[in-house]
């Protein structure tokens, strides 16, 4: 395995630095590539292979076939001062059977006023936006070593009266070696039809004769264009590079293949202590704007249980850095 592991990193490597993609900017329901969860964040997204928890069903589905009995997840993010990211799950284990998880995500915006040409101060009239996604997780250890997992999420958008909504699906497999706890990974995220909006404010009147002064006005509708989702293939590796009773180190790399930016790459670092203490770094490779991220976290056992705590910090060169904060139990 030590001899393959350098080939598996090169062709990793080798497909995004190499890799081109010309439909850039091409896909809509753009909030689902927003990161979720502190822990998987602040390791630079490099969470395929290392998702392990109940964050994995807004990254790896069959993450959550590592879950014993139930966990809960909420996560919050105030998305370069104007958006608000908040995401909630719940899975349950049920042994023979597997792991089932519902998820919700919605991602939101400030009012703003309604503004035109008589009226560029404002008309008193305020719209917002809000987008939608509502999934169902299933995963299952089909060996001790292998796993795979399927979401399947209602998605929706909304712009003031408008609206657009379909169904999407995300499958994923995991494989653990023996070396190191090598763990290879894979996800095909945001698989479904193309969306479309519609709204009562498409609705307008139409002269069909200009030339005519006194001919009614026909009632009319504009058309939008179909959108595709932003559909991603990731894969990626996670080990061990260091195991004690007092520190654990793990490692992990990811290549992301989105269809409508560049190939890109993930690295990703957790240092765990005492098994109660978490530091975390990762780098991203090939953004545009965002580069390194960074976070800690801590759980504590409480009643039985055990609670969760989780912070990224995310830096980018031009807009401002974001805060992620997230909360988890298992139970």
């Amino acid at each position: 395995m030590k001899k393959f592991l350098p080939i598996i990193i090169g062709m990793l490597l080798t497909t995004c630095v190499f890799g081109q993609n010309p439909n850039l900017g091409a896909s809509g329901a753009q909030f689902l590539e927003i990161p979720v969860g502190a822990r998987a964040t602040a390791l630079g997204g490099a969470f395929v292979g290392l998702s392990d928890d109940i964050t994995s069903v807004f990254w790896n589905p069959a993450g959550i076939g590592n879950i014993k009995n139930k966990a809960a997840h909420f996560s919050y993010m105030r998305y370069f001062e104007m958006f608000d990211l908040n995401a909630a799950a719940f899975a349950i284990n049920f042994e023979d059977v597997g792991s089932i998880a519902v998820s919700v995500l919605v991602f939101s915006m400030d009012k703003m006023e309604v503004t035109n040409e008589n009226n560029p101060n404002g008309t008193g009239r305020f719209f917002d936006a809000q987008d939608l996604a509502v999934g169902l997780t299933y995963a299952k250890n089909l060996t001790d070593r292998f796993t795979v997992g399927l979401t399947m999420k209602y998605v929706s958008q909304r712009i003031w009266n408008e609206t657009a909504s379909g169904v999407a699906f995300d499958v994923g497999t995991k494989y653990r070696l023996d070396f190191q706890n090598l763990t290879i990974a894979m996800r095909m995220s945001n698989f479904g039809p193309d969306l479309r909006f519609d709204g009562e404010d498409l609705n307008v009147t139409h002269d069909i004769n200009s030339n005519i002064p006194l001919n009614r006005l026909t009632p009319a509708r504009l058309m939008t264009d179909d959108y595709p989702l932003p559909l991603c293939f990731q894969v990626g590796i996670a080990i061990d590079l260091y195991n004690s009773t007092f520190l654990k180190i793990r490692s992990a790399i990811d290549a992301v293949h989105p269809n409508d930016n560049r190939e890109r790459v993930n690295f990703g670092t957790e240092f765990t202590f005492f098994d109660r203490l978490f530091l975390r770094g990762g780098y991203k490779y090939n953004y545009d704007d965002e580069d390194f991220t960074f976070g800690a976290g801590v759980n504590l056992p409480v009643a039985g249980n055990v609670v969760f705590f989780d912070y990224a910090y995310s830096l980018y060169d031009i807009l401002p850095s974001v805060h992620r904060i997230s909360l988890g139990m298992t139970f």
